[in-house]
């Protein structure tokens, strides 16, 4: 049996753990929190290094992406490069990749038509690949990155100015301590609506769900979430929240869905490669050999 376990910084209330069949392969697939004590966070790594086919990163960015230029956060890399033996991912493959196709099959099976749409981001160089797919589909894109992640009332209304900013602050941002600009631990259980009147301009709201979740308003009504992790509670937070409908871009694994990292665990399990050595038409061709695509649950 292959074994992928993704280790977050985030709440171990999310734990979740799955025997499944995958192209015809037995895989039990793990998520461990560490509710944001990064000693144990970075023991795991050292722990299960040898041991499992893949290791994910999850609550925290490994790398962010900005045009065709990437970062790294230090204090992440310093943590997980304890495995030396087991391949280390941490999403940014499969949001270079199965998140533009999402976006594209959504508009395709006539789901959102993006060109009638504002979309409202709330993290564009945590989900590049979306970012730049939605700078070509949609009528209007709203990026949060200033608003949520830095905590400037500044709202992004270009990918050009997402690019010129990201050129100059993230040099020095994936220098400073991660959990400045993500919520790890209990902060992810925590609710501080900020910027409603951004979440009312949208008609879709997309990016990270502890982003959405996080500073979303009470009400988000008929709205259209997209997003990547989802918990039976947060689909009824949403329900509450009386948005329209949930579409998640991992597939759907006893009625949740895991992270980017752990999908991308799996299809590094399958193959039997190093992520350095899987480009993009690599990872499109084994996302389609899986038969993926997106779930949409409506919940109206």
């Amino acid at each position: 049996m292959k074994r992928v376990v993704s280790i977050s910084l985030g709440s171990s209330k999310r734990d979740k753990r799955s025997e499944v069949m995958i192209a015809g392969e037995p895989f039990l697939i793990e998520r461990i929190g560490t509710d944001g004590d990064i000693r144990r966070f970075q023991q795991l790594f050292a722990e299960l290094d040898g041991k499992v086919d893949a290791l994910g990163i999850g609550g925290a960015d490994l790398y962010i992406w900005v045009g065709n230029r990437r970062y790294t956060f230090r204090s992440i890399h310093k943590l997980v490069s304890v495995a030396k033996k087991t391949p280390v991912v941490d999403g940014s493959g499969l949001k270079n990749t199965l998140e533009r196709e999402a976006l594209r099959w959504i508009q395709q099976h006539h789901i959102i038509d993006f060109a009638r749409s504002t979309v409202l981001l709330v993290a564009a160089v945590d989900r590049f690949g979306m970012a730049q797919e939605l700078a070509q589909l949609a009528k209007r894109v709203i990026y949060g990155d200033l608003v949520f992640a830095v905590g400037l009332p500044i709202p992004i209304r270009s990918y050009r100015t997402v690019e010129w900013l990201g050129r100059i602050l993230l040099p020095i941002i994936t220098r400073l301590p991660f959990q400045w600009f993500y919520p790890t631990g209990e902060k992810q259980e925590q609710r501080t609506p900020r910027a409603p009147h951004l979440f009312r301009e949208a008609d879709v709201i997309a990016g990270d769900w502890h982003y959405i979740r996080k500073y979303m308003p009470d009400q988000i009504p008929d709205k259209t979430v997209i997003t990547n992790t989802v918990r039976k509670a947060d689909i009824e937070l949403l329900r509450a929240a009386a948005a329209a409908r949930v579409i998640t871009t991992t597939p759907v694994i006893e009625g949740e869905t895991f992270a980017t990292n752990v999908m991308e665990g799996v299809i590094v399990a399958l193959t039997g490669r190093h992520p350095d050595t899987l480009t993009p038409h690599d990872y499109l061709k084994a996302l389609c050999d899986l038969g993926w695509s997106p779930a949409v649950i409506e919940l109206k």
